[in-house]
């Protein structure tokens, strides 16, 4: 059995694909900037912890926590019909749902969705951000086989956690602000900076540090071979593995 010989569906993205990427890229961006320039990028926790929110460990909830500002953020904004970012739509997806939010901006006649992939980072822990698990190899190479305009928007938002004194109170709250930013197109995120996990299912697509990507322009089809290719390259992939989940998810003709 041979990759080459597969008779593969080859799915045809939009030619305007990559404007509308860069345009849904460019608002989600100025969203969180403008909300960063406006003050609105702090999540206060209120506790009865007088010695305030244990620092340590603080980024095991950083991930729920920033899905649920953005979501918020996103949410505002939409319901200013005469925002300038033509957000349209915002859908907060259920908690094991491939994306956190999708979002749909207008242009003109035409509507444009980005899937939402939320990741909270902190500013203050080295390692942080560093291969971060993106989603399923299976599920995401079967969305571009079913929609090749699939859009899938990667959100990183770095954080610093910090205490300060509640006079009301005299309790601590736990401060959570965002001071960082960047939105990707996760098809366009360079071969070099994507990497692939086998645990967990099918494995698992990787950024491997979501700090500093680099963008490489290519075709839904070059993406689905690009995704084949890190599944098949691992060592615990074989052909006939990656045969039983494009028969399962229909990646090839009957």
């Amino acid at each position: 059995m041979n990759y080459e010989d597969m008779d593969f569906k080859i799915s045809q993205e939009s030619a305007d694909y990559e404007a509308q990427s860069n345009l849904v890229v460019k608002n989600i961006e100025a969203v969180i900037k403008d909300s960063i320039a406006n003050q609105r990028n702090k999540i206060v926790l209120n506790t009865n912890l007088k010695l305030g929110l244990p620092l340590e460990n603080i980024n095991k909830i950083a991930g729920p926590m920033m899905e649920a500002w953005a979501a918020e953020i996103f949410t505002d904004v939409r319901d200013d019909v005469d925002n300038p970012y033509r957000l349209i739509n915002v859908d907060a997806q259920p908690r094991l749902g491939m994306a956190d939010i999708v979002l749909q901006f207008k242009q003109g006649s035409s509507v444009f969705t980005g899937n939402v992939d939320v990741k909270a980072t902190a500013g203050d822990i080295l390692k942080s951000g560093r291969g971060p698990n993106i989603t399923s190899f299976s599920r995401i190479r079967t969305a571009y086989v079913e929609n090749p305009d699939f859009m899938f928007i990667i959100l990183s938002l770095k954080h610093k956690v910090y205490s300060v004194r509640n006079e009301e109170t005299l309790l601590m709250d736990g401060i959570m602000e965002i001071t960082d930013y960047h939105a990707y197109d996760l098809k366009f995120i360079s071969d070099g900076d994507i990497s692939y996990n086998p645990a967990l299912g099918s494995g698992q697509i990787q950024i491997k540090d979501i700090h500093y990507i680099t963008y490489q322009h290519r075709t839904t089809w070059e993406f689905c071979r690009l995704l084949d290719a890190k599944y098949l390259r691992s060592s615990r992939r074989t052909m006939d593995d990656w045969y039983r989940e494009a028969v399962k998810y229909k990646w090839i003709k009957s």
